[in-house]
């Protein structure tokens, strides 16, 4: 087990969220990142189609060696090569796409890609696949969550992503998710880190629940 699937399993232990930080600006991500690490959020990802992502993620990934930095938007395995020479350890698609999990696999990477049907998902899971994200989640429903769940092996992790709040969170736990991905509702471009770390002690508070439930 790589360092980086030592610390993707400790957080999915605990605060099992994923931090999308789409937007986020170079001079922006330290006070984000610390935003985050100072509230124990672990897993944070920069979507690749952000201003300068490479740098924000080689900023983060230096300052923050406890945390789980890689890129979202991972579409190619070229990409994976980038992430990974700038630090990052996590890389997240939309799609699947098998190339991009067998590169990310070869790297020591985290790889959890996009993935809606039980087709696609055990596809990504005989790449290498570590989780699998569901996503969008707005048609993704629990039902279709615990659907997939009675079908796929039981280690899976099951990640829903996209209008993800704290409201529908307890539902897609009970229905088997492992974890979420918190855009928009966590991060906005020029969203103040004071903010940000507000924002995540709501989801944080809000996850707890959901495992004690």
């Amino acid at each position: 087990m790589t360092s980086a699937h030592k610390k993707f399993a400790a957080a999915m232990k605990g605060i099992s969220l994923v931090g999308i930080l789409r937007g986020l600006k170079p001079e922006e991500a330290l006070p984000i990142g610390h935003a985050l690490l100072g509230a124990d959020w672990t897993l944070i990802e920069v979507p690749l189609n952000s201003p300068q992502p490479l740098q924000s993620i080689e900023a983060l990934a230096a300052a923050l060696p406890q945390a789980l930095v890689g890129a979202g938007t991972v579409l190619s395995a070229n990409e994976v090569r980038e992430v990974h020479a700038a630090g990052g350890q996590l890389v997240v698609s939309p799609n699947f796409n098998a190339e991009v999990v067998r590169e990310a696999l070869r790297l020591g990477m985290v790889c959890l890609p996009g993935v809606m049907t039980a087709t696609e998902a055990f596809a990504a899971l005989d790449a290498g696949a570590t989780g699998l994200k569901l996503f969008p989640a707005e048609m993704i429903t629990p039902a279709v969550v615990k659907a997939l769940r009675a079908v796929l092996p039981l280690q899976t992790l099951l990640l829903p992503v996209g209008g993800i709040t704290v409201d529908n969170m307890a539902a897609y736990r009970a229905a088997g998710a492992s974890g979420f991905g918190i855009g928009s509702a966590l991060y906005r471009p020029g969203m103040a880190a004071a903010e940000v770390a507000e924002n995540a002690m709501k989801f944080i508070a809000a996850c707890a629940a959901t495992i004690r439930a």
